[in-house]
């Protein structure tokens, strides 16, 4: 079994995952716009001028996928509750995705030495989605 998050984004999937692939290299896997839907979505359950918009998409973020749409949250897609772990290798890198996913988002924690990990930071991007970065501690001696 495995969980994969799937986040909703109001309208501004596209920019969502643009920004991903730049900001943290994603993949994008698939990408589906209501018009490209194979069954006709029932009358009255999308807005007009909705058929560009974004049904279902899928981002492989290292080894995770991340599902996405521009699902409709009421203007407030409301990332409460929960955050996604981002795990770096070393703190170059943690540095640059904390300083990517921040540019235009807002620093929760500033990235700093904490006792289980060399370098962590709580950010939570333009799109209020929250993201904990941190550098795998080194193996016990």
């Amino acid at each position: 079994m495995k969980i994969e998050p799937y986040l909703f984004f109001d309208g501004r999937c596209e920019e969502a995952i643009e920004f991903y692939r730049a900001a943290l290299g994603a993949e994008l896997q698939f990408m589906m716009r209501n018009a490209e839907s194979p069954e006709p979505p029932p009358p009255g359950m999308l807005p007009p001028g909705s058929e560009r918009k974004v049904m279902h998409a899928s981002l492989r973020i290292g080894e995770t996928v991340v599902m996405m749409s521009d699902g409709h949250c009421g203007g407030d897609p409301a990332f409460k509750g929960f955050s996604l772990s981002l795990d770096s290798p070393d703190e170059a890198g943690a540095r640059r995705l904390f300083g990517a996913l921040a540019d235009g988002g807002q620093v929760g924690m500033p990235l700093a030495r904490t006792f289980w990990s060399p370098l962590f930071g709580m950010v939570s991007d333009r799109f209020g989605v929250g993201w904990m970065i941190s550098v795998s501690a080194p193996p016990a001696a």
